[in-house]
């Protein structure tokens, strides 16, 4: 049934001029596509197989992993936590050049894809926006090392600027590279505007050491009992459907609230591609980054 149609694009609008926040929890969706989105995801499933767009997304750099890696046992106090989600940084040291304008990522399999490589400058300021009077942390040391990445080829290794960070044995790490651009999907959106039954998903915020775990965000109401996730599991696509339940009747506000949700697939996503059934197209981590509720 589609209920609060108005609300729904009223929601959608307001992301477009606020930053998405709010409490963050984990639940598990279901391994098939049943209820809210089953036709949709098998319609992007089929567009999907075997299209020019699979071909061209197969040989890309898709991280399905955070660009933003932290410091082992980050992070040591309230205050160096605080400063990392506030990007307040101070650096003490000057920063390197680029020995190089590309840079390669390697995976496990032999295959390899040379790409234009990030200035220090550029990944530094990727994760710092400047330092106040408040808690910050201090950049003492800067140079380009690697690190490895889950993508949506499997794990490569891939070159990233390792930023020594005063109190912490080990650094903070940025991969020096940009993704691929995604291909155009080769099936329309599924509307303009959410409705009850089937909502964007904003991104994937990571996946699990075994492959099996898929954890992406999703934005809701304050009005609601939060969004569910359904799968679709085909031989060659993982479509995730994602919908707002316990809408309530009556006067809501127009807030947002993030949540992240994490799906178990039938067996590891591998070399399929992972896809949401609203927007059609597939999802990686680009431009999603991950809360520190859980660090520290």
């Amino acid at each position: 049934m589609r209920r609060h149609t108005a609300r729904a694009v009223e929601l959608l609008a307001a992301l477009a001029l606020c930053t998405v926040g709010g409490a963050v929890a984990v639940g598990c969706g279901s391994e098939q596509a049943v209820g809210h989105g089953g036709s949709r995801a098998r319609a992007v499933a089929d567009a999907w197989h075997g299209s020019q767009a699979a071909e061209v997304w197969a040989k890309g750099y898709h991280p399905m992993g955070d660009a933003v890696q932290l410091p082992a046992g980050a992070f040591h106090t309230a205050a160096d936590k605080r400063a990392y989600t506030t990007r307040n940084f101070v650096l003490r040291t000057s920063l390197p050049d680029t020995p190089d304008r590309s840079g390669v990522v390697q995976w496990d399999d032999g295959r390899s894809l040379t790409l234009p490589l990030m200035d220090a400058q550029e990944a530094y300021d990727s994760v710092a926006r400047g330092s106040d009077d408040g808690p910050h942390l201090t950049v003492t040391g800067a140079r380009l090392g690697e690190t490895t990445m889950a993508t949506s080829r499997g794990p490569a290794t891939v070159p990233a600027w390792l930023f020594t960070l005063d109190g912490h044995d080990t650094p903070l790490k940025v991969v020096a590279l940009s993704p691929s651009e995604p291909p155009k999907s080769p099936i329309a959106p599924a509307a303009q505007s959410p409705g009850d039954e089937l909502w964007p998903i904003q991104g994937l915020v990571g996946m699990g050491d075994d492959g099996r775990a898929v954890t992406v965000l999703i934005v809701h109401g304050a009005c609601d009992d939060g969004p569910a996730v359904d799968v679709l599991e085909t031989h060659d696509s993982v479509v995730l459907s994602a919908s707002v339940v316990g809408t309530k009747d009556g006067p809501c506000t127009a807030q947002l609230l993030g949540e992240e949700k994490t799906v178990k697939l039938g067996r590891p996503l591998g070399g399929r591609i992972l896809l949401d059934a609203f927007t059609g197209g597939p999802l990686s981590s680009g431009g999603v980054r991950r809360t520190l509720s859980h660090v520290g």
